[in-house]
């Protein structure tokens, strides 16, 4: 048993209201110089939607990601001839055009021009040229609130019936906060020619080296998310850094402590990287029980036992015991991986979102099963979409967590009103009254420091082997790329 920790975040998209304080707080902390105006190492989109860049999650396209090949996992289109071949040339790489071509107004016209007849304007132009653009073509959230558009809703890979976004009382949206995944088996990482990206040892942060970087930009190609950039001034590779020189001193992430819906949490996880290759080469529709597998109990004395061997301090033991991550992610079994099918294991964690809608009788409205919800396959979001956005296709993780959030809305709904509590209704999702308690604590009156469990490090205090050069898990050390 090889146990490490991680911090991780997860999302909870039913209170997300894609208000955007999180993308611009980090575009203003990390991103705001040259070469970096398209960047957005956190961006919201809305769903169903074609996402940031473009069709993002089309691997026939980008071919991101790891593939299963019998008892193996594979680089989806990289190995050692192909690195060779595409060494100055990414052919499944974005375009700018995917991104869009930043751009900026002369505010400066507005003050400065002559005295003329007509108003003075504040003129488009490219901040990559300096040159005047006819038109904006695109944008970071160039499809914001358009979940009805034939444009850009239609074009979502995880629609199995496009007519669902047709018919008004059919048609749904909800909001996909994204950042780096810092996953457990990083393509990027696998894909570097330099091994200039690397995952710290003592927190499982994806870094990439300034000084080792030569731009080939393979792990932007790798990057099944496209979450890593390639800066046109420097001429390297950027991305989330986790918000590390906060997190290495106990605060939370920029995007985390701006959430205005207080949908994040932040917290430890503890897991076995020997189990990581295993459970990615499960089938699509057996991920998320195997990628729960691989996490561990941090109660569990034989499992803190083995983690205080590869140097997990006692304050990051005590971190994981109370993380709310590990509540949410395996405890309750409530946040789901993004398209576990790219098999990077990702660390960053979503809670789907209920979407519910009101059933009618007659000339009346009214509220329907529990007093709340109609049944799960009458959500305004379709399971099916859930399911190949967070599960691999499998409907039944999904169903069982929508259950356990409307059995728990159900029964707090009670309560609150005074009306007998029905605690058959928890026992049927598989809850009971104390998991109510926690969880409503956590996504309703739970403070800062109870949604954000973030241990401080000193980074000259951890042993040697837990550091930059422990990175290469298995899956990586056999493809000759890990650090």
């Amino acid at each position: 048993m090889d146990v490490r920790a991680q911090l991780v975040m997860v999302f909870n998209l039913d209170k997300c209201i894609g208000c955007h304080a999180c993308s611009i707080s980090c575009k203003n902390i990390w991103t705001d110089r040259k070469g970096a105006e398209y960047m957005w190492w956190n961006n919201v989109e809305t769903k169903p939607g074609v996402g940031y860049p473009k069709k993002w999650e089309d691997q026939k396209v980008f071919k991101g990601g790891w593939v299963a090949d019998g008892k193996n996992l594979r680089l989806r289109a990289m190995g050692k001839g192909g690195t060779l071949l595409s060494m100055f040339f990414q052919p499944n790489m974005p375009k700018l055009e995917d991104y869009y071509e930043p751009f900026d107004f002369d505010y400066g016209n507005l003050y400065g021009a002559k005295e003329g007849n007509d108003q003075p304007v504040a003129e488009v132009f490219s901040q990559i040229s300096g040159e005047k653009m006819a038109e904006i073509k695109g944008g970071p959230n160039w499809d914001d609130d358009l979940s009805g558009s034939p444009l850009y809703a239609a074009e979502d890979i995880n629609l199995d019936d496009r007519k669902i976004i047709e018919e008004y009382d059919t048609m749904f949206m909800q909001y996909l906060p994204r950042i780096c995944n810092h996953c457990l088996n990083p393509a990027c990482v696998a894909s570097c020619p330099s091994r200039a990206i690397y995952k710290r040892g003592e927190d499982g942060v994806v870094l990439v080296d300034q000084n080792v970087c030569k731009g080939w930009r393979f792990c932007t190609s790798a990057c099944p998310y496209k979450k890593v950039y390639f800066n046109w001034n420097s001429g390297k590779a950027e991305k989330c850094i986790f918000c590390f020189p906060r997190t290495e001193t106990g605060q939370c992430n920029a995007c985390a402590h701006s959430c205005v819906g207080r949908i994040r949490y932040v917290g430890v996880l503890l897991y076995d990287a020997e189990q990581v290759e295993q459970a990615l080469l499960k089938p699509d529709d057996q991920l998320v029980e195997a990628h729960r597998a691989v996490i561990l109990d941090p109660r569990d004395e034989s499992i803190r036992d083995a983690a205080r061997k590869n140097g997990v301090s006692e304050q990051w033991l005590e971190a994981a015991e109370k993380s709310p991550v590990y509540a949410l992610v395996k405890e309750f079994g409530l946040a789901l991986p993004l398209h576990p099918e790219f098999r990077t294991m990702p660390m960053a964690y979503y809670i789907p979102s209920l979407s519910p809608v009101l059933s009618t009788l007659g000339d009346t409205h009214e509220l329907a099963e529990h007093g709340t919800f109609p049944a799960l396959e009458k959500l305004r979001a379709p399971i099916g979409y859930l399911a190949s956005l967070l599960a691999g296709g499998n409907r039944e993780v999904v169903a069982s967590v929508l259950a356990k959030l409307i059995a728990l809305r159900g029964y707090m709904r009670g309560r609150n009103l005074n009306e007998p509590a029905d605690e058959a209704i928890l026992k049927g999702a598989g809850l009971d009254e104390a998991a109510a308690g926690r969880l409503y604590r956590l996504f309703t009156i739970g403070g800062h420091d109870e949604r954000n469990i973030i241990p401080p490090q000193q980074r000259e205090e951890q042993d040697p082997h837990t550091r930059k050069g422990a990175s290469g898990f298995g899956i990586l050390k056999k493809t000759g790329r890990g650090r």
